[in-house]
């Protein structure tokens, strides 16, 4: 194979992330050539796994929905010719999430939308008709996205300023005075770290709908995502390079970029160059002089989500029945509030899985334990830096205070499962320096830039960007998560590829 600086692709993609990756596929199936820098040991981005005690943990993928026969997820990964290989497994038809409170009351979550309706109504029957108008809001929201329902055309969120101003808190508690209804219906909202103030109601829309439709846990980790896009990739001629972290960019006197740096030294040459790193780590690299001060200084100030503190254990073998399900755990009544919490009796709320090995069905090998953390807990540690790729050593007292952390959290977990600590071989965990590191964002944010029902225009960012010949993909443009960041590179593409054609080709997958 020639040297990375011998060749001139077509496109440069910097982070294997799902945008990266998504990105690679959609360009290279059209008959381009692409290269992916990775700066890391794996690819995937979020979708990486790690292995300790001979199982297998999943850092961010634990489930996916959107994912029947028909869906536009499974549409997606039709289109990428990786659904017949994945490994997946249903959740649980009558309960896939179950959202529990500190009094011990649980209420599941049942797969398709009629059997969510008719489960809540069971739950709360003198609140059928909030129930039906939420149930009826979802569909509604979400129709108005055109490639959440794979078209290019027709009614869209982008000419509908209160759509995009809609608050979920404020939505769902205009339906119904019945607080413990309104906590269940948001009680999953750790999955787009939802804050009380400024979520948008279509974020909770979009992402409760695709769970609705088609709940499935990945068979022995979410990297096989990763593993097979990059296998397809390679297919149609495209080059993915790992340990290659880009640093930074060198231009044409027409202000195109001309080829980026590496940190070994390296120059990659491109004609077009996408971004699947945050943007504001794109505007470092590419050198902030290149952008407008406007943009540069928008984008730099806006607020990312909040981090997380991601317990892993690993079980004697066959001593914890493994779980179809999710649990989100709250130890305070408003589901919401967990995120603004106070150390004293953090964590107030999380989610618990266990993961899905087909060597071992019965049994749960490992469990994960994902709460909430501010990024400003590890600040006293934000100088150091530490992967596979780069290992580092941190000191003692970061070390200690992991250590104390996950105290705190197997004493809740207690609470939830008595007698679990005898059950529990080893425990290790993930702050948000971790996620920094890895993910390669400021601050570990879980999802990126965090949308705004007050300021919709603010919180979103466009996939061109000032450099010509420079465009941004990833969870920051229209969503996270794995069908977000699919429909985002979908986005970045159409820039290059005519859009009717790319979705026909999705939909006759």
């Amino acid at each position: 194979m020639p040297q990375l600086t011998e060749k001139e692709f077509d496109f440069v993609i910097i982070g294997s992330g799902l945008g990266g990756l998504a990105c690679g596929y959609i360009l290279a199936s059209e008959g381009h050539s692409v290269v992916i820098l990775e700066k890391n040991h794996q690819i995937g981005g979020h979708l990486q796994v790690y292995s300790r005690d001979k199982t297998i943990f999943d850092t961010g993928v634990h489930y996916v929905g959107s994912m029947n026969d028909g869906e536009n997820l499974n549409k997606f990964f039709r289109y990428f010719k990786i659904l017949d290989q994945l490994k997946l497994h249903r959740l649980d038809e009558d309960g896939f999430d179950v959202i529990r409170f500190d009094d011990g009351k649980e209420y599941d979550y049942p797969q398709g939308h009629k059997a969510f309706e008719e489960k809540m109504i069971g739950y709360f029957p003198e609140e059928a008709q909030a129930i039906k108008t939420y149930c009826a809001k979802l569909k509604e929201v979400c129709s108005k996205f055109p490639l959440y329902n794979l078209r290019t055309t027709g009614e869209s969120y982008q000419t509908d300023q209160s759509l995009l101003q809609l608050n979920a808190f404020e939505y769902i508690a205009s339906l119904t005075s019945n607080k413990r209804l309104q906590n269940v219906l948001a009680g999953s909202n750790q999955l787009y770290a939802g804050e009380k103030e400024t979520t948008p109601f279509y974020v909770h829309a979009l992402i409760v709908n695709s769970y609705l439709s088609g709940a499935y846990k990945f068979a022995d980790g979410g990297s096989q995502i990763a593993i097979l896009m990059s296998r397809r990739i390679r297919e149609l001629g495209g080059e993915i390079h790992k340990h290659k972290k880009v640093v930074g960019a060198s231009y044409h006197e027409d202000g195109n970029i001309s080829h980026v740096e590496l940190e070994n030294g390296e120059v990659v040459r491109g004609k077009q160059f996408i971004s699947n790193v945050h943007p504001a780590v794109t505007i470092d690299i590419f050198g902030p002089d290149r952008f407008l001060s406007v943009y540069r200084n928008r984008i730099t100030t806006l607020p990312n989500t909040i981090s997380t503190f991601l317990v892993h254990v690993s079980f004697l073998e066959n001593s914890f029945e493994y779980l179809n399900h999710n649990i989100y755990q709250h130890h305070i009544e408003d589901v919401w509030d967990g995120i603004d919490y106070e150390e004293e009796t953090w964590p107030q709320t999380y989610f618990i899985c266990t993961p899905y090995l087909s060597r071992n069905t019965k049994f749960a090998e490992s469990m994960s334990i994902m709460t909430y953390m501010k990024s400003c807990e590890t600040e006293q540690w934000a100088h150091t830096f530490s992967t596979i790729a780069s290992p580092g050593d941190r000191e003692a007292l970061y070390k200690a205070f992991k250590k104390d952390r996950e105290e705190k959290v197997l004493n809740r977990i207690e609470q939830v499962f008595p007698g679990i600590r005898q059950k529990i071989k080893h425990v290790h965990s993930a702050s948000p320096l971790t996620f920094r590191d890895y993910i390669g964002n400021k601050d570990g944010s879980l999802y990126g830039i965090s949308k705004n029902s007050n300021s919709p225009a603010r919180s979103q960012v466009n996939t061109r960007t000032r450099i010509p010949n420079l465009h941004l993909t990833g969870q920051n443009i229209s969503m996270h998560g794995i069908l977000g960041v699919t429909v985002s590179a979908f986005v970045t593409c159409f820039a290059f590829v005519d859009k009717n054609e790319l979705i026909k080709k999705v939909v006759n997958a």
